[in-house]
């Protein structure tokens, strides 16, 4: 056998990873994932025939490498769909001259629509936010002429250091429209005042986009060529995405049975619980089962996307310096959970140009920036993919709430959730309780690595790690950055460059997703 890697985690790092080194043979690969599902956060949950994304990802990047990752395992449709074909919509995608037909296999990507939008002071605005006519109608004429002078303000005077993501948000849109739609979604999700928050996480997430660019975005659309590359396109501005027909832990599935048939070893439930470091090495990992069977195993390298605090938690046999110890136990997470409801109908109107089954509202996300109830995001899974929902008479809904595992409300019984969540959302217009048909709660801790408290001394931890020779910290989790999906997947690739190369320094695997232009607008 040749070197052994094993991989902590089967997430979109993780599995990438553990595809990469199956193809190679000079590398034993042996990935541990501690539940029953892949994706990490991009896993899909089957209930009573309707199938639940528990994060919402969208299949797009501007990297090449990514794109042609995807397409390679998966074909993308060039035959109608099925809600294409009840809306009698036609298709024009090619793809090497094959058919691909959603009907007919199942291994293949959808294209659909890209629609969010935010829902405040019970009125839709378009997200990102723009001074479109919608939004200028809807905010009215004292409130919008407030917000355009302070944009003007911001932009003749910009705040010179961003201390913290209030100063960056501000920045970008001037405070009125920053307090308007940005302060109080953005501490709903985490719990803590945008001041306690890192300038860097609005960097990553938001990057180069600010009013004037939405603005001309939506003034120039119409006369673009639409595909799906999209490549002049801002991240948070494309229109159109590829998806999965039964969600993205189907695709990850099948990374997964890929990297099996290459030869890895693919475990779930199976947890790390620790890692023995002797000098500047890994040695061995520990995982349990089920049963609580510990088992210790020998590697030349070890990949982990755990999270920081975890593997932390984990290690053994070397005296950490305590300022690291300290910073990587602190480090602060989000948890969020998922109540899926299902339903008859909504009370929704749609009231845009695109056609829908049954006319509900075409969204794949709504943004709730209501004060007056906790939920803070809502998915509509039949516009994500007609695969996902059982019968598309009816109405298959997604609705998030952010937390954390010592909050009372993370807590209640599922019952108490449920009803808790059906009484916000008839409060605020979207369904009324007689309409459920069925619901379920789904839950993740450590969705969201935090951007306060001791992360500001996070790079003690990464310069630790760093000098662990055949240690590798890879996405979301595993770096503690708020990567999306490509970026986890770009990391894996940076990890299986540097160990394939014997490279020494491992930077390039933290510059992915660091710079605020990484992959969002392609040269």
């Amino acid at each position: 056998m040749g070197k052994r890697v094993i991989v902590g985690g089967g997430g979109p790092a993780g599995l990438t990873a553990s595809y990469l080194f199956s193809k190679n043979k000079d590398y034993e690969v042996i990935l541990f994932e501690k539940s029953n599902y892949f994706g990490g956060i991009a896993k899909t949950f089957e209930f009573n025939g309707n199938r639940i994304d528990l994060g919402g990802h969208r299949f797009f990047s501007k990297s090449e490498w990514v794109m042609d990752f995807w397409t390679s395992i998966f074909p993308v449709q060039t035959e109608r769909s099925k809600d294409q074909i009840i809306l009698n919509q036609q298709v024009n995608f090619e793809n090497r001259g094959k058919k691909v037909d959603p009907e007919k296999e199942d291994n293949l990507f959808l294209v659909r629509n890209r629609l969010s939008r935010i829902f405040y002071n019970r009125k839709f605005f378009s997200y990102p936010v723009s001074l479109s006519f919608e939004t200028l109608s809807n905010l009215g004429l004292k409130k919008s002429f407030k917000i355009g002078v302070d944009y003007l303000k911001i932009k003749a005077k910009p705040i010179k250091e961003e201390k913290n993501l209030e100063d960056f948000f501000i920045n970008r849109f001037g405070f009125e429209l920053y307090d308007t739609f940005f302060k109080d979604y953005t501490e709903k999700v985490w719990g803590v005042s945008c001041k306690d928050i890192e300038a860097s996480w609005g960097r990553q997430r938001v990057k180069g986009l600010d009013i004037g660019k939405a603005i001309k975005h939506a003034l120039t659309k119409n006369f673009k060529v639409k595909n799906i590359d999209q490549k002049e396109v801002e991240t948070s501005l494309i229109e159109k995405f590829l998806y999965p027909k039964y969600g993205p832990g189907q695709f990850w599935d099948e990374v997964g049975n890929l990297a099996k048939k290459n030869g890895a070893k693919i475990e779930k439930n199976k947890k790390i619980v620790k890692v023995e470091i002797k000098g500047d090495r890994v040695v061995a990992i520990k995982v349990e089962d089920k049963d609580k069977n510990v088992e210790r195993i020998e590697c030349d390298y070890f990949i982990s996307t755990l999270p920081i605090k975890d593997l932390f938690e984990g290690m053994e046999g070397e005296n950490i310096p305590d300022n690291v110890k300290n910073v990587a136990l602190n480090l602060q997470y989000r948890d969020f959970f998922t109540v899926g409801v299902l339903l008859k109908k909504l009370l929704l109107e749609n009231k845009t140009k695109i056609k829908t089954v049954n006319n509900i509202i075409p969204d794949n996300w709504i943004y709730i920036q209501e004060k007056d109830v906790k939920v803070g995001r809502a998915q509509i899974f039949n516009n994500w993919s007609p695969y996902l929902v059982k019968d598309l008479n009816s109405v298959w809904m997604g609705l998030e709430y952010f937390a954390n595992t010592k909050d009372d409300i993370w807590n209640w019984k599922d019952e108490n959730l449920k009803e808790f969540s059906y009484d916000e959302m008839e409060k605020i217009g979207f369904f009324k309780k007689d309409d459920v048909l069925d619901s379920v709660i789904l839950k993740e801790e450590k969705a969201y690595p935090a951007y306060f408290g001791a992360y500001r001394d996070f790079d003690v931890v990464k310069n630790y790690t760093d000098r662990i020779e055949n240690l590798f910290l890879i996405g979301r989790n595993g770096m503690h950055r708020y990567n999306n999906m490509d970026h986890s997947m770009l990391s894996a690739k940076e990890c299986y460059e540097i160990v394939t190369q014997n490279k020494k320094s491992k930077e390039t695997i933290w510059n992915v997703n660091a710079e605020e232009s990484y992959h969002e607008r392609k040269d």
